[in-house]
């Protein structure tokens, strides 16, 4: 509030004399006299309070904005071409959506569908999925095995078993681990096995480190090309940011 006030007593001092605006010259009863001026100018136009809030709004928006930009542009290998993240859709898409998720988030499961949606409606966009487990025992067991999966069966059926993990409502134990994977067919043993194997660990270590350098604290996180989007946003929303994107 006190820059806003500060904001609105520059523009309520806008309307007085040239000699009335050396403030660091004020004698007491002519700073007085001045700031009686000022409120009296605020009651008559309080309209000009939101105003100020706005421009300060808009300010720390845009600030905001390039801050994020900053921080793709530094990380950007990291970000699109790790080496290790699941990477699906168009390989060789116009645009690429990058998804930090949890697999116990309310809100990444919402967004899953309509992430799916996205992805099979435009055609022309490559997905990477980041593993970032933040909520708990269940959300780190959850992406060591989508991990596992993927190390011992590869990326399609990781996308499986991603499909399984952000529906599933059950705990993770062993035996729901178990009957997930024996359904689709894989080879449960190595899966399991591999769950605890250094490479695994150093998978979700890379992407919590990604992640700190990118300020992020909460799923879903999207990258989209150069803009960091963070929390859920609605399918239509995204299919209007994709466009924009293509029209930069």
């Amino acid at each position: 509030m006190f820059k806003t006030l500060t904001t609105a007593t520059f523009l309520a001092a806008a309307a007085l004399p040239a000699a009335a605006l050396d403030l660091n010259n004020l004698s007491d009863a002519e700073r007085s006299a001045f700031r009686a001026e000022v409120r009296a100018y605020l009651l008559e136009n309080p309209g000009i309070i939101m105003e100020a809030v706005d421009v300060l709004e808009k300010q720390q928006q845009a600030a905001s904005a390039a801050h994020d930009l900053s921080l793709v542009k530094a990380n950007r290998d990291a970000i699109f071409n790790d080496g290790y993240s699941f990477v699906g859709g168009n390989l060789e898409g116009d645009i690429t959506l990058v998804e930090f998720v949890d697999y116990r988030c309310g809100y990444c499961r919402k967004a899953h569908e309509e992430v799916k949606q996205l992805i099979e409606q435009d055609g022309n966009i490559r997905l990477i999925y980041k593993e970032f487990p933040i909520l708990g025992e269940d959300s780190l067991i959850s992406s060591r095995f989508a991990i596992a999966v993927k190390q011992v069966e590869g990326n399609d059926a990781y996308a499986l078993i991603h499909d399984a993990l952000i529906t599933f409502n059950g705990d993770m134990t062993e035996t729901a681990l178990t009957r997930l994977s024996d359904a689709l067919g894989f080879d449960t043993d190595a899966i399991l096995a591999q769950m605890q194997s250094d490479s695994v660990s150093a998978e979700i270590a890379q992407t919590r480190d990604l992640a700190q350098k990118l300020a992020i604290s909460g799923t879903p996180t999207f990258v989209l090309e150069d803009q960091l989007l963070r929390g859920y946003i609605p399918l239509a929303g995204m299919q209007a940011l994709v466009a924009e994107k293509r029209n930069d």
